[in-house]
């Protein structure tokens, strides 16, 4: 689990189960989608990014960034992610890039 992200805070992720996960590689970035249980059963969306750089040293780290999304907030989050997509496709040249899809599996541990 991803307790080394969340020791002392208190964090309810301490209290979960991961359910489901789906990594996506997008270019120098990787998106997971967890979908995680409460001890009540109570399925709940974490949304992290992970990207990878090179610190002083010549070793590498990777900056997270974290979003949790509960059940209740799903439809207000999809139509509000749809509505900016579509704005920027409407008023910016998109190019979305294919990576290749050589995809291994990855954990969130190995990051």
């Amino acid at each position: 689990m991803y307790r080394k992200d969340f020791e002392g805070t208190g964090s309810r992720e301490r209290s979960t189960e991961e359910v489901y996960s789906k990594p996506v590689r997008a270019g120098k970035r990787t998106y997971f989608f967890d979908v995680k249980a409460t001890k009540g059963n109570d399925y709940y969306l974490t949304i992290t990014e992970s990207k990878k750089h090179v610190e002083a040293d010549g070793s590498f780290a990777y900056d997270k960034h974290k979003i949790f999304l509960y059940k209740e907030d799903f439809e207000k989050f999809a139509e509000g992610l749809s509505e900016v997509v579509e704005y920027i496709k409407a008023h910016c040249d998109v190019v979305e890039t294919k990576h290749d899809n050589v995809q291994e599996d990855v954990t969130f541990e190995e990051l």
